[in-house]
């Protein structure tokens, strides 16, 4: 297998309008990810990955794009952006950026020329039907919006100011791919693709669309045939001139496709987000996790990509609500296992991703009232639903445990003030518990959750045989214990997280050397829950 830098480096994700607010406006912006790039060097972070900051109503938070070659008023300027990329060069990491291929805002000036009239010239840049279908938008509510201009529909698989553009059309597809390149020679080192499995589409046999309810159909819009194709050709006219990582956003991508994908030798992209372990728990389960079926996935896609490609590891992001409130105990076992989840994933092979706040255990927000959620998928669901006839205690109940601004909340920097987000009232109110969890009282505490993270990363840092070693299931008597070896022709290391709230019992192997563990000290007879080890065994 291939040594490249990409596989051997600790990405950590920000979503700039909630990580630091530099201006005193309430709203993050790139002088506030500049002012705190010394903290991800002392985590131990190799590549920072910044959501959109790109120029845009903010619909949706920045995904909805009205010019990709400039940056929104509330993060800064151009000028800004290349400050920041410098320092974060001269400080030995690097910059990936998020590349949204599949659509833009509508007040994108390619949208704005497009519904102007039925035959303008970029008219088949976006995708318009005489009678829309009964498709249902990713963001709830039917995916195609009717213009009064031209008396036709548009397709929006998200938001209806989100509207899809056609990548059947050559002429779009050469003006996404100068704009990237424009990036790339502005010197960004990767890009991380939304949607990107949503790019082509679908058309035969449509529903009628006075059939039925609106209907998500999926495989009409999800890894259609054809799509390869398309990103064959963005890659070479783009990526492949460069010495870049890509991470798509891939749902409905399986590990039958590995290769195509993301196979070192025939893969569009280097790595790619898998969808499987977000369905593990319906919205409206309570919170923990189905560890058999957790393990079922995540072999699965650790064995398919083994010695042909690589995997994207992840728990968090800005699309999900917080892990330690939806798979562990976000109020007796907090430290615990937040640790324990980390642990699980972040020393399998692949590349780690951290989202922000990870790193200190955030939680979801005791948010009770709808007025409080700001997100447009959040709000979309409670309208439709409440449309539906669901009553609001149900809705509320899946938002409160499900909604993406639970991983939106401003960043704790500290518990005092706004949190040491900024010097007013943020955009998004702030989680309460900043006044304890927060990363100033954590780096005080060898124990935290940060400091924890720290020494995750300082040792997969140290032994190679965690980024490229083989990975193996280690079997246990507990179905609460995800447990798995890393071996190399020199190493051999076994990670156990114990992630449930039970107690089991547990003896090391003969001669294992304990190398880190989320209690301290290890009892050596059973594993505590939420407990996580790392051993090193003999060979």
């Amino acid at each position: 297998m291939k040594k490249k830098w990409w596989k051997e480096a600790v990405v950590y994700q920000i979503y700039p309008r909630s990580f630091k607010d530099s201006n005193g406006d309430g709203i993050g912006d790139l002088n506030g990810v500049m002012e705190k790039l010394d903290y991800l060097v002392e985590l131990g972070i190799d590549v920072i990955w910044i959501c959109p900051m790109y120029k845009s109503p903010n619909i949706d938070n920045g995904y909805d794009i009205s010019d990709f070659q400039d940056i929104m008023e509330e993060m800064g300027t151009l000028d800004d952006f290349d400050r920041l990329l410098d320092g974060v060069h001269k400080r030995g990491m690097k910059l990936i950026l998020d590349l949204v291929l599949n659509h833009t805002s509508d007040e994108h000036p390619w949208f704005i020329e497009s519904r102007s009239s039925l035959d303008n010239p970029k008219r088949d840049w976006y995708v318009w039907r005489e009678e829309p279908t009964n498709w249902e938008s990713i963001f709830s509510g039917p995916a195609w919006t009717f213009d009064e201009t031209t008396r036709q529909y548009y397709l929006h698989l998200y938001a209806e100011k989100q509207p899809d553009v056609n990548w059947e059309n050559p002429d779009l597809r050469r003006a996404l791919y100068d704009m990237t390149n424009w990036w790339l020679d502005k010197g960004v080192d990767g890009f991380r693709l939304d949607a990107i499995s949503h790019i082509k589409k679908d058309y035969s046999n449509m529903p009628n669309p006075k059939g039925r309810g609106y209907v998500p159909a999926w495989e009409k819009m999800t890894d259609v045939e054809g799509i390869l194709d398309f990103l064959k050709e963005l890659r070479e006219e783009t990526f492949a001139r460069y010495d870049v990582m890509t991470v798509g956003e891939a749902n409905g991508v399986t590990t039958d496709e590995i290769d195509e994908w993301i196979g070192e030798k025939h893969g569009v992209m280097d790595m790619l987000f898998q969808f499987e372990t977000w369905y593990l728990r319906k919205p409206d389960e309570p919170c923990g996790v189905n560890v058999d079926a957790l393990k079922g996935v995540l072999t699965r896609w650790q064995e398919a990509a083994q010695g042909i490609s690589w995997n994207a590891l992840y728990v968090e992001n800005h699309d999900r609500s917080r892990i330690v409130s939806t798979w562990g105990d976000d109020k007796v076992y907090w430290r615990e296992s937040a640790t324990a989840v980390g642990f699980m994933y972040f020393f399998m092979q692949g590349t780690p991703f951290i989202y922000q706040g990870q790193e200190i255990g955030m939680t979801n927000a005791p948010f009770e009232d709808i007025v409080l959620y700001h997100d447009v998928k959040t709000l979309n669901f409670y309208r439709y639903k409440k449309a539906e006839g669901m009553a609001h205690e149900a809705i509320m109940k899946m938002i409160k445990m499900n909604s993406r601004d639970h991983s939106r909340t401003p960043m704790q920097w500290q518990g005092e003030g706004y949190g040491g987000f900024s010097t007013s009232k943020p955009w998004l109110d702030l989680n309460p518990n900043y006044t304890w969890l927060n990363v100033e009282a954590q780096r005080q505490n060898p124990f935290s959750v940060f400091n924890l993270y720290k020494q995750m990363i300082a040792l997969r840092k140290e032994k190679e045989v965690l980024v490229y070693g083989t990975y193996k299931l280690f079997k246990t008597w507990y179905a609460c214990v995800y447990a798995y070896t890393r071996e190399d022709e020199k190493e051999k290391v076994l990670i156990l997280s114990n992630l449930k709230d039970e107690l089991c019992a547990w003896s090391p192997p003969e001669g294992a050397v304990l190398l880190l563990c989320n209690y301290g000290a290890e009892d050596p007879y059973s594993l505590r829950p939420y407990e996580a080890r790392v051993y090193q065994l003999k060979k």
